[in-house]
């Protein structure tokens, strides 16, 4: 609903605020500073997938489908239908949410969803950016912003280990 420009740059922003979160929230629960670095081949092709293909997917599973199926869930629940969740699997579709709409449940599941696929080290980061990603998705109306936010994130990350040797961020 918003322009393109916008959602990249409010996105690259919120990234570059998801960074220093990340980082601050990860600094106590990292891994011991002894890991070894990895190749040059590696490094690159974990930037890529981390830059290109995990931000998409993970903003389209996290924010574009499962909080929205949440969402119905909830609204279902709270009309009082007896299967709410069937409701919203089977006679709802993700896409009649409206954008930025959105419920506390939906909220939590998404942000749980995203961090039970961070290592246990990574919770306390993986919850507070979830929270800034459901944020943006909220306040922004659309996925471009999340996406892009993501991005940036991990390729500034990426940017982050490899310059400083922190190969344990990562």
């Amino acid at each position: 609903p918003r322009s393109l420009h916008g959602s990249i740059l409010v996105g690259a922003a919120a990234g570059l605020l998801g960074l220093l979160l990340w980082l601050a929230l990860l600094t106590p629960f990292a891994p011991s500073a002894d890991t070894s670095p990895w190749t040059m081949q590696a490094f690159f092709l974990r930037l890529l997938s981390a830059g290109l293909v995990v931000p998409i997917f993970e903003e389209l599973m996290m924010r574009g489908f499962l909080f929205r199926l949440a969402l119905q869930w909830d609204h279902a629940r709270k009309k009082g239908e007896a299967e709410p969740l069937q409701q919203a699997l089977d006679q709802r579709s993700v896409n009649e949410v409206q954008p930025g709409a959105w419920s506390w449940p939906a909220v939590l599941l998404s942000v749980l969803a995203f961090t039970s696929g961070h290592a246990v080290h990574e919770w306390a980061a993986a919850v507070v950016y979830g929270l800034l990603m459901a944020l943006l998705w909220i306040k922004r109306k659309d996925l471009i912003a999340c996406i892009t936010a993501h991005a940036v994130t991990n390729i500034a990350l990426a940017c982050f280990v490899y310059t400083t040797g922190s190969w344990q961020y990562w």
